[in-house]
């Protein structure tokens, strides 16, 4: 412990969630600024709204691995409804898409009213998807909310070229595996999957690939 009272993680932590603010704060400059139809300027700008929301992600994923290195791993869990998940999920895809992609949202007739999750924690898995499918979807991201045998399953699915298949093969032997970033966020998702816990039974993450890429979080 130093003179100050912060040990060297708590020293990090506080950093982690300053540069966190951060970027926040430049996120919503980047909001501010209006695409003008010319690729040159709005590639570039949409490609770098992109990028700080994904870092913002990461950063939130890295507090909450440090709180949870404090204590014992347990997801704050409570009623929900599926259905105003998933529409405020397309809301946030459809801001960042800004019109490059069609975000469609399917939802089960049988889809319950509520549902008991951690809330937080699912945002966070259920984002790093769409930013992905942001990233390599050609034209159409669906978000879909479906009740399986007392399953809720939350997908997201894209037109891209799908996961590649060591990714396939690394998250079904339940390994981790490194590409050219870190393969966290994944491995951040099916940790959540599997905190949530109901009657013996635990959530999973499943990839798959079918006309593109198929994230899907079944939670107990």
């Amino acid at each position: 412990m130093s003179a100050s009272g912060f040990d060297n993680a708590d020293f990090q932590a506080a950093l982690v969630h300053e540069l966190k603010n951060h970027l926040g704060l430049l996120g919503m400059t980047l909001e501010r600024i209006p695409r003008c139809g010319d690729p040159a300027h709005d590639e570039p700008l949409d490609a770098a709204r992109l990028l700080c929301e994904d870092v913002t992600d990461r950063l939130r994923q890295a507090l909450w691995l440090y709180k949870s290195n404090r204590g014992p791993l347990s997801p704050n869990v409570d009623a929900y409804s599926p259905h105003d998940l998933i529409a405020e999920l397309a809301a946030r895809a459809r801001a960042l898409a800004r019109d490059r992609f069609d975000v469609e949202i399917r939802l089960a007739d049988d889809l319950p009213a509520v549902a008991f999750l951690d809330r937080d924690l699912v945002e966070m898995a259920m984002m790093n998807a769409i930013q992905n499918s942001l990233a390599y979807a050609r034209r159409r991201i669906a978000l879909e909310a479906d009740a399986r045998d007392g399953w809720l399953v939350l997908t997201v699915r894209d037109d891209s070229d799908g996961y590649p298949a060591h990714v396939l093969d690394s998250m079904a032997a339940g390994k981790p595996y490194r590409s050219h970033g870190t393969g966290l966020g994944l491995q951040f998702a099916r940790l959540i999957a599997q905190l949530h816990e109901n009657r013996g039974r635990s959530g999973a993450l499943e990839l798959a690939n079918d006309s593109g890429a198929v994230f899907r979080l079944r939670l107990p």
